[in-house]
């Protein structure tokens, strides 16, 4: 059975068929929705149902409450309709690019720190990904389930995708990937997918926060805006627990050598003694509103571990940060029943 959307207040309709979710259809109809994790997780799919039903799914509290149930809210990419449907949420300027499935090989594994791995993918000879910088992909596993993980290469790059991937405690893709997976290996990914991207109509000075991985897709982003040549002033906060935990903190330095619109701050919260450590210290988002306490003149990009994305968006806005100005993309763990996202 399928069921009409009618997304307010653009009034853009598009269909729900059988058991997809809310979310999936609109992607499917290229309608441009914000979301993050695609699993319950993160919160960034939230909109409120103005008419009909739905079957909310599996979904963690933290993106969900009950009174916010109460009050007519929904996460889009959990939420499957039992009728037709008027909801309203915020759409992403522009057209998605639809995603694709296609074989990748391995070009390259290597190490990057003692518990980041850094991927090269190589596609098919005739075949290019289109993607939007900070996006993410999704890999097919034999099993049916996935794992997604952020590009941290830029568009202008489309001969390989890169990847940076934390080795994730009784995670069985990422311990693979560390102990057994061998150059040359051929997977199946799905993308592109998010909407964690700059948004370059925009002329507000860019705060990028980044935490641990959350580097990749700001790695990409960074990339971009060198490629395109734009000169619009960007600030990366990087936290981290440990100096070894920038992995590669040799590149971000060099983009504030280069480019004078460009500055980067890293943050360590646990420096250990051998780090002789003479730099910021603490919480990465503290460290943001020290250095800018009004922040209503600019635009956020954060990613990173979900407390932290949450913290920082709720801190920003009480430091005046608009809401439509924050932007985020939560590392998350797979979560039961959904798919995966790790």
């Amino acid at each position: 059975m399928s069921f009409q959307v009618i997304i307010k207040p653009s009034d853009r309709t598009f269909i729900v068929e059988d058991d997809d979710t809310v979310l999936d259809a609109a992607i499917e109809a290229g309608i441009n929705l914000p979301y993050g994790c695609r699993n319950g997780t993160c919160g960034a799919c939230k909109g409120q149902l103005l008419a009909g039903d739905v079957e909310y799914g599996e979904y963690f509290d933290s993106a969900l409450s009950e009174l916010e149930k109460k009050t007519g809210k929904a996460l889009f990419c959990c939420a499957r309709p039992l009728a037709d449907l008027v909801i309203e949420c915020r759409e992403v300027v522009g057209e998605g690019i639809p995603p694709r499935i296609m074989p990748v090989r391995v070009e390259k594994l290597e190490k990057l720190s003692h518990d980041v791995m850094g991927m090269t993918l190589k596609l098919p000879s005739h075949e290019r990904m289109q993607f939007m910088a900070g996006q993410y992909i999704e890999f097919l596993l034999n099993d049916g389930r996935r794992r997604a993980f952020s590009l941290a290469s830029a568009p202008h790059q489309d001969r390989f995708l890169e990847l940076h991937m934390r080795l994730v405690p009784g995670g069985q893709f990422t311990q693979y990937v560390f102990n057994e997976m061998q150059e040359k290996t051929i997977l199946r990914i799905e993308g592109p997918f998010g909407t964690f991207f700059l948004r370059e109509d925009s002329l507000r000075p860019v705060i990028l926060v980044a935490g641990g991985t959350g580097f990749a897709p700001v790695k990409g982003i960074v990339e971009h805006a060198l490629q395109q040549g734009m000169k619009r002033p960007m600030t990366l906060y990087w936290g981290a627990r440990t100096r070894a935990d920038l992995y590669l903190d040799a590149l971000p330095r060099r983009w504030q050598e280069e480019h004078p619109w460009f500055r980067y701050i890293p943050v360590l919260s646990d420096p250990v003694p051998e780090d002789a450590w003479q730099g910021r210290t603490g919480l990465v988002h503290q460290a943001v509103l020290e250095d800018h306490p009004d922040m209503q003149a600019y635009q956020v990009y954060c990613c990173g571990a979900p407390q932290m994305v949450e913290v920082a968006h709720r801190d920003f806005q009480a430091h005046g940060l608009p809401e439509q100005e924050f932007f985020s993309d939560a590392f998350t763990f797979a979560n039961p029943g959904a798919k995966a996202a790790i």
